[in-house]
């Protein structure tokens, strides 16, 4: 990818741009680069790294919590255009909590130095904003997968999953096993198996070794709402 694709990129998903000067122009696009992710990989592990701003070009991102005991808590996932401000979270020190990101496929970013951002933002009030407007969305983001976890009912989260997804395929089948969806939920690959099954007995799904191709939307939805 040459620069000018990098800045019809940054240009496109990087709102403040508009209101950089020139010269700030020119020293945001000397301070990206095009960063490779292969699927699986973690680019955050909740420690003091701090990887830098990501703006997603092609793949996945999933942003978790760990407990000791090993268990995982999607807090959300992101999409080709989408900004990742947690992976910087040396640059928003009002971030205090662990966070995971990894890839879920093979993942092309373009990352904004860190060092470079953390002054940008100091001196633009723009971009402080935008900063801030994204640390606050992805916030909701995670109140929002807490209070899936800690409110609703197994069948109702597993709805909403499979109605998000469904978004994102063509054929009304999803590609997943039991334990990437198990994962996301936060939950055992069992409890999963489990409510899919009940879900085909209702004639909501088909669970087959290609996926799970839903059959009536309309139940799905009653159940997600």
């Amino acid at each position: 990818m040459n620069n000018e694709n990098i800045k019809n990129i940054i240009t496109k998903n990087f709102p403040p741009w508009v209101y950089l000067s020139d010269d700030e122009q020119a020293k945001l696009l000397s301070n990206c680069s095009l960063i490779s992710f292969n699927k699986g990989a973690n680019l955050h592990n909740g420690d003091e790294q701090c990887l830098g701003m990501l703006i997603i070009v092609n793949g996945f991102l999933r942003a978790y919590i760990l407990s000791e005991q090993g268990r995982e808590i999607t807090l959300y996932r992101l999409k080709p255009g989408d900004t990742c401000v947690l992976s910087a979270s040396c640059i928003l020190s009002e971030i205090t909590f662990d966070v995971h990101i990894a890839a879920e496929e093979d993942t092309q970013a373009i990352l904004i130095n860190s060092a470079f951002f953390a002054n940008l933002r100091d001196e633009n009030i723009y971009v402080a904003n935008y900063a801030y407007q994204l640390a606050t969305e992805r916030f909701s983001d995670v109140m929002w997968a807490l209070q899936q976890v800690l409110f609703m009912k197994m069948d109702q989260r597993l709805a909403i999953f499979l109605w998000d997804e469904l978004s994102k395929t063509t054929d009304q089948t999803i590609h997943l096993s039991h334990e990437q969806i198990a994962k996301y939920l936060g939950s055992a690959r069992e409890v999963v198996s489990r409510m899919l099954k009940y879900f085909a007995q209702e004639g909501i799904v088909s669970v087959t070794r290609k996926g799970i191709t839903i059959i009536d939307k309309n139940k799905l939805r009653d159940l997600a709402l």
